[in-house]
């Protein structure tokens, strides 16, 4: 049973994969009415956990499809335990079921009303005017009634999706419901995984009604093309356990490139971050003057000091006798750097090895061409990208703000490299169109520095990765997840204001203390 549940959480489906998903499950014999009610009383159950009965006034929001259905499923449950129930329905014409539900409430005594207005005053209010699949922009007086909704300012619990966000892109069609708690039916939809709607979730919760895993597979295939990162599929790429018997060159090697005279922070967090990935080899190649400021932070690190500009940046690289970039496992180059190293990002770009490139190293790989530079490169790249650094190195890709996954799964395949495109939910795509996204983050991460963390973690993972053959995608998952974990982590101790990079450092270790 664990192992069906842990594979449903990973699962994302589009509206039209939902859609065909649920036509397999009644092409078998499920009655409709019978799934209804199976997933109303769950509804219904979770609705009395949250709200007991000394808030037991609720306003039932009910749409004309089968999502309306469900909320008066829902409805007539909260009536028969004791809850107060209206319904609010300004709808004329109905599905035929959702219209016998409605028939059957209102002969138990329960008022239907059309207009916000004549809706009594409730403690709560379900909303069920719009189920997944939604795409046209909600009209008036629909779109006043929610607006009106919206500004009551009381708890509101969606059935699926708030009405008015797009199934899976996560637009907002004109206008939607900001919920508090959103009851997600069967699998996660896209559209929770899209920044754009993450105000109008708030808590939001998948309520498994029993899709059978066969149905799944059958609509998506063996493999999802997007994926949930979980706590499972985290782990289960960490190099851990290790051998018993093993040695530091066969932990990785990674070279981190960063730093300058001007941001020697980003090559302190960088190292940070890679410390605690537990690469059993951290080189670290800064300007000759930050040398000694870098060795007081990280003793256990060969630090390089290379030449350097008359501002302060690494003019080229300059390794240790019979040692070259073929040396390392894994480079990891760009925090700090300034856009006056553009020799040193060539130079790494050129090299044979899996790549990491963050912060200045992109704004450098931008100016020089992404797609054409990238596509010389024989060994693996990540690129690891705020909205605005994606937007520069991909200007002709699709805007990452409309549809993330859209534009991050473009950009991998266009320029053959992994792309991670941070953000609120992390989405991660492989050249060949698999997306791993992050369901689970904190705005504590909105923090300068916090992207030099994740780049030495995940640099650190990936020259573990490159001595034991796991996929690079993976790992980057992997990296994605605890960064985030830790960032929650710290939040959860210090509040959202007091998780700054160093303090974010400090709690990478203790996320798998925990587990």
């Amino acid at each position: 049973m664990q192992d069906r549940l842990e594979q449903i959480s990973q699962v994302v489906v589009t509206a039209g994969q939902m859609r065909d998903i649920e036509e397999r499950i009644f092409a078998a014999g499920m009655p409709v009415v019978a799934l209804m009610e199976k997933v109303a009383g769950l509804i219904a159950r979770r609705v009395q956990d949250l709200k007991p009965l000394l808030k037991k006034r609720v306003g039932v929001l009910v749409g004309p499809g089968h999502n309306g259905g469900d909320a008066l499923v829902v409805a007539r449950e909260l009536h028969f335990r004791g809850y107060e129930v209206w319904l609010y329905s300004p709808f004329s014409k109905l599905k035929e079921l959702t219209l016998q539900h409605l028939q059957y409430t209102q002969s138990l005594g329960i008022t239907c009303y059309s207009t916000v207005e004549e809706l009594p005053d409730c403690d709560f209010l379900i909303d069920g005017l719009f189920g997944f699949g939604l795409e046209r922009t909600i009209t008036e007086p629909i779109a006043t009634a929610i607006n009106q909704l919206n500004e009551w300012n009381k708890p509101i619990f969606s059935i699926d999706l708030p009405s008015g966000i797009h199934t899976d892109t996560g637009e907002v069609l004109g206008t939607a419901i900001r919920a508090n708690h959103t009851f997600c039916l069967g699998l996660w939809k896209l559209a929770f995984l899209q920044d754009q709607a993450l105000d109008y979730f708030g808590k939001a919760e998948l309520i498994d009604f029993d899709i059978p895993l066969a149905d799944v597979k059958a609509v998506l295939g063996n493999e999802p093309k997007i994926k949930r990162i979980t706590k499972v599929t985290a782990l289960a790429t960490l190099p851990l356990p290790r051998p018993p018997v093993t040695h530091k060159y066969k932990e990785g090697h990674l070279l981190l490139v960063c730093g300058s005279r001007r941001y020697a922070g980003g090559a302190i967090l960088t190292g940070l971050g890679a410390r605690a990935s537990g690469v059993g080899m951290l080189s670290i190649a800064v300007p000759e003057s930050l040398k000694y400021l870098l060795v007081s932070h990280l003793p256990e690190a060969l630090i390089i000091g290379c030449p350097e500009t008359e501002t302060g940046a690494i003019s080229h690289l300059q390794l240790p006798d019979k040692i070259d970039l073929s040396s390392f496992s894994a480079i990891a180059c760009g925090p700090g750097l300034t856009k006056d190293s553009t020799s040193i990002v060539q130079a790494v770009i050129e090299s044979a090895e899996p790549l990491l490139l963050d912060a200045d190293a992109l704004n450098i790989l931008a100016q020089l061409g992404t797609i054409p530079t990238l596509q010389k490169r024989q060994a693996a790249t990540v690129l690891t990208p705020h909205t605005g650094e994606f937007q520069r190195l991909f200007p002709d890709i699709a805007d990452p703000k409309q549809d993330r996954v859209q534009a991050v799964r473009q950009a991998a395949a266009a320029s053959g490299a992994v792309v991670l495109l941070k953000g609120a939910r992390t989405a991660i795509s492989h050249p060949l169109g698999a997306v791993w996204i992050n369901p689970e983050s904190t705005p504590a991460l909105a923090r300068g520095g916090s992207g030099d963390v994740l780049t030495g973690l995940l640099g650190g993972l990936l020259a573990q990765a490159a001595t034991k053959q796991i996929p690079i995608e993976d790992i980057v998952a992997t990296a994605a997840w605890w960064h985030s974990q830790a960032g929650i982590l710290a939040a959860q101790e210090r509040t959202e204001l007091g998780v700054d990079a160093f303090t974010l450092t400090q709690y990478l270790m203790p996320v798998l203390q925990q587990i």
